[in-house]
């Protein structure tokens, strides 16, 4: 094979990759017009890498009952990843951890505490859990934020 072909090849794989990396940080987010703090958590989300497909929605409430989101789970808005549904202001971080979980149907922070992505308010933070939901129903702690 010569160099023109395998640069060719190489330079073809490489790009193959950076589309399906770029692909794979893709996520759906669904907000209501008026939420402030929604757009706060998408410049949060796109600062971290994602490319945030942003869909403005007249019933969040359908929205989250379709997306299997339990009331005590809820929060302003709800975003899908991977057929997995993210609710309220989860960092970054615990989103690509939950593209790691197939245990999990999604992740959640109830409310909207201060000091969590999209709710910053000076050096206000309150304690917050992410919560991930299991295939059976059952919550379990991913991720501990201390209050400060």
């Amino acid at each position: 094979m010569n160099n023109r072909v395998r640069i060719a090849a190489l330079a073809a794989l490489l790009m193959s990759g950076a589309a399906q990396a770029a692909d794979a940080l893709s996520i759906d987010v669904h907000r209501d017009a008026n939420c402030g703090c929604c757009k706060s958590w998408i410049k949060h989300l796109e600062a971290n890498g994602f490319t945030v497909h942003d869909h403005v929605e007249p019933d969040m409430s359908a929205v989250k009952q379709r997306l299997g989101v339990a009331p005590r789970l809820a929060s302003c808005h709800t975003a899908v990843i991977d057929g997995k549904f993210v609710e309220g202001h989860v960092p970054a971080a615990q989103i690509l951890e939950l593209r790691q979980r197939p245990d999990l149907l999604g992740l959640a922070v109830p409310g909207m505490p201060a000091g969590s992505p999209g709710m910053e308010y000076g050096d206000a933070r309150d304690a917050y859990q992410v919560i991930g939901l299991t295939k059976n129903g059952k919550d379990v702690v991913v991720a501990d934020y201390p209050a400060k």
